[in-house]
Order: structure tokens, then sequence, then C-alpha cells
């Protein structure tokens, strides 16, 4: 369950690092304005990028407390900066790192209950991995993508799927 459900999350975390770096590197450059890119949204009613960044990390610290039948940590969305949004994602890889492969072992049975949208709903350990946790916490990454590509950032499939991009250069 460790290597289905953490190791994707870590990837995904290694994905919005390169997509703020080179958000940061644009703002440095003067191509944008970083108040405006963490603000931007894809539609009037979505999260802009900065939430999409905290989203993710609730997500990724859910998903392993959870299945290692501990408490969620919370953490204030209080993220203001670049750097800012790289700390949270250090601070939840931190809480992940707080959670081994065996802790994890048998996991996959674990009854997990979520309140989702005042309506219960119950997983066991494997479909909740499958069907709630890595498609939310992908559902931000990729909004997260989305929001820099629709504001013209020259960025593309190999900054989104970071890990083969590494394989492909024989890293």
């Amino acid at each position: 369950m460790y290597d289905f459900s953490i190791m994707p999350i870590m990837g995904g975390f290694r994905c919005l690092r390169g997509l703020i770096d080179t958000a940061a590197t644009h703002v440095k450059a003067g191509k944008a304005d970083e108040q405006t890119i963490l603000d931007a949204r894809l539609y009037a009613d979505m999260d802009p990028f900065r939430r999409q960044i905290q989203h993710a990390s609730d997500a990724a610290k859910a998903c392993a407390m959870r299945l290692a039948g501990r408490t969620v940590p919370s953490m204030v969305d209080d993220e203001a900066s670049f750097e800012d949004l790289i700390g949270r994602i250090a601070k939840t890889e931190d809480v992940l790192a707080q959670v081994s492969p065996a802790d994890l072992v048998g996991s996959e049975n674990r009854v997990i209950k979520l309140n989702l949208r005042r309506k219960w709903v119950t997983f066991d350990g494997l479909s909740y991995v499958q069907e709630f946790a890595l498609p939310n916490f992908f559902f931000h990454v990729t909004t997260a993508y989305a929001i820099l590509r629709h504001n013209g950032f020259s960025i593309g499939k190999m900054d989104y799927l970071v890990d083969v991009g590494h394989r492909r250069n024989g890293n």
C-alpha cells in the first residue's frame, strides 16, 4: 500500500515543486507577477493556484494518516508566496515521512469513513486510495499545472510527469 499511495504522492510533490520553481523563475525574469499567479484561477468559481497547493497538501497528509490509522494533522492555510508554498510541501513531506511501509501493512482493509459534502461515505483502504485519495490529490496537482499553462507558462507534459522526464534523461 505504501508504494501504491505514498510514492505517487511524493512524485506529485516533485511536480509541484518544479511548477512553483518555474513560476518563480518567470517572476524573477519580470515575465509574471507573483501575487497574480498565486491568485490565478482557471475559472471564477474555482480555487486559485495557492489553494491548489494547499489542497494537494491536505489530501496527501490525509491519505497517509488515514491509512496508518492516525489523526490527520491540520495546517494553517497562510501561504503568501512561492517560498511559503515550497515550505508547505516540505512540511507535508515531513508528515508523510512519519509513515513507514510497515505502518501501512494491512491498511487496504482499514475502514475509512469520510464526510463528503455532508454525506458519510465508507471505504476500505484500497478503494479509498483508488477512488478518492489519489484522484483528489492529482486533481489539485493537475489544476495547479493547468493554471500556470492557462497563464502562458511554457510548461508541458514532461513538467507534469517529472519522474518520467528523469528516466528519459538517464537518471
